[in-house]
């Protein structure tokens, strides 16, 4: 696809290859290491998502000496509906270039912008978690919320804003039980009809499935149940020292017992017992319901300055709900019967990158 990619460079230099199963335990390897790499950079979601959304990945990285020096994790998505974009990474809030040096990053870069160029497609998005080296434009509308937790439940307790302690403290008062584990039905039928609530459609039960049997203990999911009913779940992706509750919702009769307190709280805690000192509680756009229950949780707004090289596209895209025209669409779905936006929802949700 790209001429300068795989060719010979002299000794020293930095080659762009493009990524091969056969590279996958050094890929990830480098993710292990390397400062600013994520839970979303490892090597497994190339092939979760080309095998269950059917995109197609165009995984990048540099070498020098033999070494991996830098990697991107690309996936095109073609979109009767939304446009043809290529994107690092979709489907994960985080993404774009980790490297060792300024020479591989600046080379992957133009690498990854030479490939948009050639496929053609609408724009590319780097997700990136942090500021780049690049004079492409930034989109300002998602901010993330990260924040240290202690290994004492106590401390991380009393780290809660006082009303929303009061919540946490609500939930245990109803009740409320927390079990960790791998069932994924019951974190499905949850969230299924959390999103559907929400006006989203959601992603199919086997992509949940599969990134459970593919990230073993590094996903755990957990489901808050009230009288034994199952109120709220979330499926949360362990790295390093970080947690991350990525996936998570309550159905309407949960916020009687605060239940998405509830759980986020039975995930610190866990996570704390697991040994995590990091509580990654993922992106909101700004000015949203999720983004000020976040900050009530006493997270502090980071922005996430998404860089887009423009192919055809004239501006940066905004396929999110907060364009006006997918207003009357949300609204449609959410009073669709549930049943129906589960069997809709997959065809929709695999473009929504």
């Amino acid at each position: 696809m790209l001429d300068h990619v795989n060719e010979k460079r002299p000794a020293g230099a930095c080659a762009i290859k493009r990524y091969t199963p056969d590279d996958a335990d050094r890929w990830d390897a480098f993710v292990g290491a390397a400062d600013g790499a994520t839970f979303f950079h490892r090597a497994a979601w190339r092939d979760i998502i080309e095998h269950e959304l059917g995109h197609r990945a165009h995984y990048l990285y540099a070498e020098r000496d033999g070494a991996i020096s830098g990697i991107l994790p690309l996936v095109e998505i073609r979109s009767r509906l939304f446009g043809h974009a290529l994107i690092s990474t979709p489907f994960c809030v985080y993404g774009g270039v980790v490297a060792t040096d300024a020479d591989s990053e600046a080379n992957l870069t133009r690498s990854a912008a030479a490939l948009a160029d050639k496929l053609r497609v609408d724009y590319l998005e780097l997700r990136n978690r942090e500021p780049r080296a690049t004079d492409w434009p930034v989109k300002d509308l998602y901010v993330g919320f990260r924040k240290a937790i202690s290994e004492d439940h106590d401390a991380n307790l009393k780290a809660i804003p006082r009303k929303q302690r009061a919540m946490v403290r609500k939930g245990i008062a109803a009740g409320l039980e927390a079990r960790c584990g791998n069932d994924v039905d019951a974190f499905y039928r949850v969230y299924a009809e959390s999103v559907r609530n929400l006006g989203t459609p959601v992603l199919p039960r086997r992509w949940y499935a599969r990134l459970q049997q593919t990230f073993g203990e590094d996903c755990e999911v957990t489901v808050v149940t009230h009288g034994g009913k199952p109120m709220a779940a979330v499926m949360s992706f362990y790295f390093r020292d970080e947690v991350h509750p990525y996936y998570g919702g309550s159905i309407w009769q949960g916020r009687d017992v605060a239940a998405n307190d509830f759980m986020y709280w039975s995930v610190m805690q866990r996570a704390a017992d697991r040994g995590a000192r990091l509580f990654d509680f993922g992106r909101s756009k700004q000015d949203t319901g999720s983004y000020h229950f976040k900050k009530h949780w006493g997270f502090q707004p980071e922005p996430l300055p998404y860089a887009y090289h423009l192919v055809r596209a004239t501006e940066i895209p905004n396929v999110s709900p907060t364009n006006r025209k997918y207003s009357l669409f949300i609204k449609g779905w959410q009073r669709l019967p549930l049943p129906v936006a589960n069997a809709l929802g997959p065809w929709l949700a695999r473009d929504l990158g």
